[in-house]
Formats: C-alpha cells, sequence, structure tokens
C-alpha cells in the first residue's frame, strides 16, 4: 500500500486530487494536511473518503516542522499544494504568503530531505503566476521568472527553493506550474466561479480594466491527471524537471464572462467594469510540448466543456457557496491611495 500525503489536500486542487487518487486506486492511503483557512474546507472532500479507512486527516500548518517531519517519514510521495494562491488578497495582505508559501515549503522540502531514503517522490506544485506576463508565444518552462504580484513572488521563491534542494541535496522533487485551474469546489475570489455565482445572483460580473488579459486554462480533472501521471512516471524521466501543466487555449476575461452568461441564458448587461487589477498578467499561454513528452498528457477537456460543467456543478451545489459569498471581493489600496474591490 502506498501512502501519499497531501499538503493542502482540503483545498480546491487539492480536494479534487485527493478524490482522484482514492477512486481511483484502492490500495493507496491518502494523508491530508490542511490548515482549514478560508479556502480550506473539510465540505470539499466526500464522506465516502473522510470516513474511508483509507484515509487520514490532519489539521494543522505546513510551518508546523514537527508535524510535517512526522508525516513526510510515514509517505512513499508528496504532493505539496498547500499556498496562499490570490493575486488580489496577496495585494491586500502579503505577508502571510511569503510565510506560507516559501517557508511553508522550507519546512516541506526540508521533510523530503530528512526522509529520502523513504520518500519516493516529491511534487512541488508552482504555478503560472512565476513567469508574468508572456514575453514569448508558448510558454515554455525556460520562460524568465518575473513574478508580478507578491503572490506571484512567493511562488517563484518557493519553486526555486526547492529546484535549489534538488540541486544541493539531490532530493526527488519535480516542480509543476499548472496555468489557470477551473472546476468544482474553487473558491468564490477566482473569476469563473465569481462570475458564475454572481450570475445565478443577478448581480453583476465585474470585469477589471477592459477585461482583455487573456490565460489558459486548463479544467481541474485534467490537473488531476497530470499530477497522477508524474506521480507513476519514472523517477529518472521526472526528477529535477520543471513541467508546465498547460492548455495552449488562452482566452480573455471579458469573453469568459459573455460565455458564461450566454450558457446560463442571463444578459450581458450585468457585465459591469472596474479599475484594472496592480500586479495584472496580461498574457499567459503555456506550452504543452514537456508534458506531453514527458508525463504523456495533453489536456482533454475543452473549455467549453468544461464550462458548462462548472456551471452545473455551481447550480446544483449553492449550499456549499452561499456562505462564501462575503468573500467575493477582497479591498485594495492603489498607489493613489482609492481603495478598490477586486
Amino acid at each position: 500500500m502506498k501512502v501519499i500525503l497531501i499538503t493542502g489536500g482540503a483545498g480546491f486542487i487539492g480536494s479534487n486530487f485527493a478524490r482522484h487518487i482514492f477512486d481511483k486506486y484502492p490500495d493507496y492511503y491518502i494523508l491530508v494536511l490542511d490548515a482549514l483557512t478560508y479556502a480550506g474546507n473539510m465540505d470539499n472532500i466526500p464522506s465516502r473518503v473522510k470516513t474511508s479507512e483509507r484515509f487520514e486527516f490532519w489539521y494543522g500548518s505546513v510551518n508546523n516542522d514537527d508535524l510535517v517531519s512526522t508525516l513526510v517519514s510515514r509517505s512513499d510521495a508528496v504532493v505539496h499544494l498547500a499556498a496562499e494562491s490570490h493575486v488580489a488578497r496577496s495585494i491586500f495582505d502579503n505577508k502571510v504568503f511569503y510565510v506560507t508559501d516559501v517557508l511553508g515549503t522550507q519546512s516541506v522540502a526540508n521533510a523530503v530531505l530528512k526522509n529520502k531514503d523513504k520518500v519516493e517522490r516529491f511534487i512541488h506544485v508552482s504555478t503560472s503566476e512565476v513567469y508574468g506576463t508572456a514575453l514569448t508565444n508558448p510558454m515554455t518552462e525556460e520562460h524568465p521568472l518575473n513574478p508580478m504580484s507578491p503572490y506571484a513572488s512567493a511562488k517563484a521563491g518557493a519553486d526555486r527553493l526547492v529546484y535549489s534542494y534538488w540541486t544541493t541535496y539531490d532530493i526527488p522533487a519535480v516542480i509543476m506550474r499548472p496555468f489557470n485551474n477551473y472546476g468544482a469546489y474553487q473558491h468564490l475570489e477566482k473569476v469563473i466561479p465569481r462570475f458564475i455565482t454572481s450570475a445565478l445572483c443577478d448581480e453583476p460580473l465585474t470585469v477589471h480594466g477592459r477585461g482583455e488579459a487573456k490565460r489558459d486554462w486548463v479544467y481541474v480533472d485534467d490537473h488531476c491527471e497530470a499530477l497522477e501521471l508524474c506521480l507513476h512516471a519514472p523517477l529518472d524521466k521526472v526528477k529535477g524537471e520543471v513541467i508546465n501543466i498547460a492548455s495552449g487555449f488562452d482566452l480573455d476575461i471579458l469573453s469568459i464572462a459573455r460565455l458564461i452568461l450566454k450558457f446560463m441564458d442571463k444578459s450581458e448587461s450585468l457585465i459591469e467594469f472596474t479599475e484594472d487589477r496592480p500586479g495584472q498578467v496580461q498574457h499567459h499561454i503555456g506550452s504543452t510540448v514537456r508534458a506531453r513528452e514527458i508525463l504523456g498528457w495533453q489536456a482533454s477537456t475543452t473549455f467549453e466543456d468544461g464550462l458548462k460543467r462548472t456551471i452545473k456543478w455551481y447550480a446544483d451545489n449553492e449550499e456549499w457557496w452561499q456562505r462564501n459569498q462575503w468573500m467575493k471581493l477582497v479591498p485594495i489600496r492603489t498607489v493613489s491611495g482609492k481603495v478598490v474591490y477586486h
């Protein structure tokens, strides 16, 4: 029986990945560590998983060195997803991002180093935000790191920390850089669930600037499949690698707002424009070559299909998201001193 530790396993991607592995591998034992901040929620994990003898939850921070070391010592593989992960919130309250994303990653990396003879694989989930605005199209893994927000800079620090532990200590690390994920159980602070739930409530869909910022969109189930393949690929193929998790499909924010309203049979009059967000990345589109060559993976869900599934999930699970309505928007003080909600 393989033991898989998932840090941040009660968050959006972490809980989806925990369910994915639990359902597909009946001989795997899953450990989840989560601090249950505003973005972590035990309701993200189904009862059939939580009550299983193959599942164990630990409430705690990745900065708790003793707890992290104990859990890593029991694990065959570590998938590190625990992080503060919202651009606007990082502008509002930036210190916690460095504490969790950088120092927390150091805690996990140190535990992996301490248990290098036991841990077969350490998958660090970074983010495409470390790249900043695209200088090339598509963005390969060799694209310069130009983080444009406190969140992005914290993740860039964690990304390079893991890389340095591989080069210095030869830990079995691989760095995955996912582009913009969407799907079930995503917090309302993110743009797609914010738009969907606003439309369900007939509230304005607020678009930053002119809505021209473009992103590469990855359905969360596809991301989970990429992580699964990375978990099981021959170690010599992935150790020390950096791999994009991208669809190669990009779409601007305004077009997404219009598409959501079209699928939900709502009027485009619900769209409202607000000031552009500080630290805004204007364009992301990822190269999919390395993921195909190393993992044999490519995104299989079209954006329209994934968006329709996501709309249905939020429409069917109002009780889950209604309690988070008040956290949709974050206040940001601009350089001029004006407070704007993003």
